[in-house]
């Protein structure tokens, strides 16, 4: 008499398959939901933005937003934490290179941010916080927590490197660090109120900013 082989891989093989490709699912529901979400917060602002509106463009119904969110804040703050963080993380914690000057390390930054973020959709993260984060103090608070804290630590500790070097002779712009960001923050106002009537070559802008700290480079 043959014996029956059991069915109990065959029947876990199916059920594993199908958590994957629930799991898959609800990842791509909620991307769906993060793109739909960035696109209407842009189009809209973030007051005016609305649930279902986001939920229409997703192409999901209402209820399926609270399975992933709870509210439209945590939704921002996730757009945040996915699209503009982990630039700001990688950029952060780059490793000081002893073959560049610390000038060179900045400009490679600002040069990456202009890039990345103050031309793309992620500036338009931006200039909707610089606009709306007054009326909406959590949400700015989340952004100054994860991104804009990140940022100057970042900057405050290539200022003290420099100073370390002796490229930097104004010691108090460790204190200061905003100072040196300053032209990024204007590049992303300005792409999205002025660029129409006056271009901005926003990383010629932040060379004449550096000859201005660094003072200006020599050629020979």
């Amino acid at each position: 008499m043959k014996r029956k082989p059991s069915k109990e891989p065959s029947a876990k093989r199916p059920a594993t398959q199908l958590a994957s490709i629930r799991a898959e699912r609800a990842a791509e529901r909620r991307g769906a939901i993060i793109e739909a979400a960035m696109e209407e917060f842009i189009t809209r602002g973030f007051a005016a933005t609305r649930l279902d509106d986001i939920a229409k463009r997703a192409g999901v119904a209402k209820g399926t937003i609270y399975l992933h969110f709870k509210d439209k804040e945590s939704m921002f703050e996730e757009l945040i934490r996915t699209a503009i963080v982990p630039l700001v993380v990688r950029l952060g914690s780059a490793p000081a290179r002893p073959d560049a000057s610390v000038r060179d390390m900045i400009e490679a930054f600002a040069k990456t941010f202009i890039e990345q973020v103050a031309t793309t959709r992620r500036g338009d993260i931006v200039r909707l916080i610089v606009a709306e984060g007054p009326r909406f103090p959590a949400v700015a608070d989340f952004y100054y927590r994860e991104v804009v804290s990140r940022g100057l630590a970042g900057m405050r500790a290539l200022i003290e490197l420099g100073i370390a070097r002796g490229e930097i002779h104004h010691k108090e712009l460790a204190r200061f660090p905003q100072i040196l960001v300053a032209p990024a923050l204007i590049a992303v106002i300005w792409q999205s109120l002025f660029s129409k009537h006056a271009p901005l070559d926003a990383l010629e802008m932040f060379r004449v900013h550096l000859d201005l700290i660094f003072g200006e480079r020599r050629t020979t």
